[in-house]
């Protein structure tokens, strides 16, 4: 069975065998700004260096859409692993869980922000900017917050990443936001959006469409987990992988899984007609 925590670990383990490491994104983000001052300060007449081949990596982010206890799960499971990732939490009350952002921060994973204040805040930027600011002070009361992460809320008009057209979120100490801040022409993106690695077909936002051409024609297309596992262990994965994980979706009890399998099915099914729907709207621009 896919999207299970048994098969999940075999992931984990096959991207290691394979010579990954993994980074949370404030890392990362980290690492970036370090290497644009290094390069900064380069005395202007010593000779170009070749560049050395990147290193395997996987930049590994959790979406806490639901269910909080299955992030702990996973966070438990990786940090057995030695593995670090980031875990973005929502402000509402089926994913904001304080002992358990508490206990995933000290696993040493990475706590974020998920924010989606133009949809709770019904499209107000001003309103949404202070919802934003709001909350993201009450999560730097659990935890180190340097990174944020915008969710989709398929269902909503407003796209959250709209609010940075307006504000700075650098100015409030932010290092990254994922969408804005990863070189998708370095990093190949994978997400088990729709409950799948295609998941892109049924996306309204958790895609990166500019490079999708691009990947689909290099044969990066995968639809389950076992497809993933293949591929890194055959040494077909490129260097550098974005995953981005919902762990609501991953689950070892039957029960709770085939709820998940069912309900995401149907979900698909309304997101492949908003898809439909608002790429007509684009074209009759």
């Amino acid at each position: 069975m896919d999207f299970t925590l048994r098969i999940y670990k075999e992931m984990l383990t096959a991207l290691q065998t394979q010579g990954f490491s993994f980074q949370t994104f404030a890392d990362y983000s980290e690492d970036k700004a370090r290497a644009k001052v290094e390069v900064k300060v380069k005395v202007k007449g010593d000779a170009a260096q070749p560049q050395p081949e990147p290193q395997p990596l996987i930049l590994l982010r959790h979406d806490v859409d639901l269910l909080p206890g299955n992030s702990l799960a996973t966070a438990k499971l990786e940090h057995a692993m030695g593995i670090k990732g980031s875990y973005y939490f929502r402000a509402v009350p089926e994913s904001w869980d304080e002992r358990i952002i508490r206990e995933i921060a000290a696993l040493g994973h990475e706590i974020g922000y998920h924010y989606e204040s133009l949809t709770t805040c019904n499209g107000d930027m001003e309103k949404a900017y202070h919802d934003f600011t709001a909350n993201l002070e009450k999560l730097r009361r659990l935890a180190p917050v340097s990174t944020i992460c915008m969710h989709g809320s398929p269902r909503s008009p407003w796209d959250s990443k709209d609010l940075w057209k307006h504000y700075d979120y650098r100015s409030l100490g932010i290092t990254g936001e994922p969408y804005f801040d990863t070189d998708f022409s370095e990093f190949f993106y994978l997400t088990d959006t729709g409950r799948r690695w295609d998941g892109w077909k049924f996306s309204v936002r958790d895609k990166i469409p500019l490079h999708q051409v691009r990947w689909i024609q290099q044969g990066l297309v995968f639809r389950g987990t076992g497809e993933i596992i293949k591929a890194a262990r055959a040494g077909a994965l490129p260097p550098r992988v974005m995953i981005t994980v919902h762990p609501q979706r991953w689950n070892d009890a039957f029960l709770p899984w085939a709820k998940e399998l069912l309900w995401q099915n149907v979900k698909n099914q309304g997101k492949l007609v908003l898809v439909f729907l608002r790429s007509e709207v684009e074209s009759r621009k």
